[in-house]
């Protein structure tokens, strides 16, 4: 009995000795946190969506007070945190002008402009499709297969697939997490300026020769758009038409010059305001 009772106290004791020491070395050696770090958490909508370029919220807080990412680095939270953050950090001079920037799927050949190649009977999921032959069962390997891969790693809810079997999102609902970007095995999805409207639908970077034959609504590199740009803001390379956003003014020129209707714009915007 009494063996028993000296191991009982001996390994209380040992144990009261450890948690005082740990407790004494959690205190000595502490690393005290920047309280900024948690004013900057406390603003941040915390969807942890990695948009920012880091892991998450907290993260992206920390790299902030160590001058390892910017005021406005929230796409979610956009200029009203941006603004926040900044007067925590003591920058209220800071240069929160950055535009939001949202995913734009840049294809527009649905089912009725871009036929497929095969009848595909696999699984749903446009990375699965993308390894069978021909990259998956679109007529125009660089089109949206249409399955769904973006659909299900939006935390938004923002993409939504058509009738016509194509991806299109919500801009609105955006949260610029380029979850989707990722997602896409076509390389298809591409992060542009919230306010802009003129966008280059098609990915082919194909011959104008072979895209007439696969879609409908595909550049064929004609160049009129850039022949009637006053702006010099868009140009043809690789056989495709880009928007330069710095300098386009979306005057809807190339939109009206455009022979397949692959340049997207507002015309209505632009007649309202003549």
């Amino acid at each position: 009995m009494n063996t028993i009772l000296i191991a009982v106290v001996s390994m209380g004791a040992i144990g009261v000795f450890f948690a005082g020491f740990l407790a004494f070395a959690s205190k000595k050696f502490a690393i005290e946190e920047d309280p900024r770090i948690g004013q900057i958490l406390e603003v941040l909508p915390g969807a942890n969506c990695g948009g920012c370029g880091f892991a998450g919220c907290s993260n992206f807080a920390a790299a902030v007070v160590a001058g390892e990412a910017e005021c406005n680095g929230c796409p979610v939270g956009g200029a009203d945190v941006a603004a926040k953050v900044a007067e925590i950090m003591g920058m209220d001079d800071a240069d929160l002008s950055a535009e939001k920037l949202v995913a734009k799927v840049m294809c527009g050949g649905d089912s009725g402009k871009c036929e497929n190649k095969y009848r595909y009977v696999g699984v749903k999921d446009c990375v699965a499709a993308a390894k069978m032959p021909g990259g998956g069962p679109k007529g125009c390997q660089y089109g949206c297969m249409g399955f769904g891969s973006c659909v299900r790693v939006c935390p938004a809810d923002a993409i939504t697939i058509t009738d016509g079997g194509i991806a299109v999102v919500d801009k609105e609902k955006c949260i610029s997490c380029t979850k989707c970007v990722a997602a896409c095995p076509k390389n298809i999805i591409k992060m542009v300026p919230y306010s802009k409207e003129v966008h280059v639908i098609c990915s082919s970077p194909e011959p104008g020769k072979v895209v007439n034959k696969t879609c409908k609504v595909g550049c064929i590199a004609c160049k009129k758009c850039e022949k009637v740009c006053n702006f010099d803001a868009i140009h043809v390379e690789n056989n495709l038409a880009a928007v330069d956003y710095d300098k386009c003014t979306e005057c809807m020129e190339c939109v009206k010059a455009c022979p397949k209707k692959c340049i997207e714009g507002d015309l209505e915007k632009v007649a309202a305001a003549v």
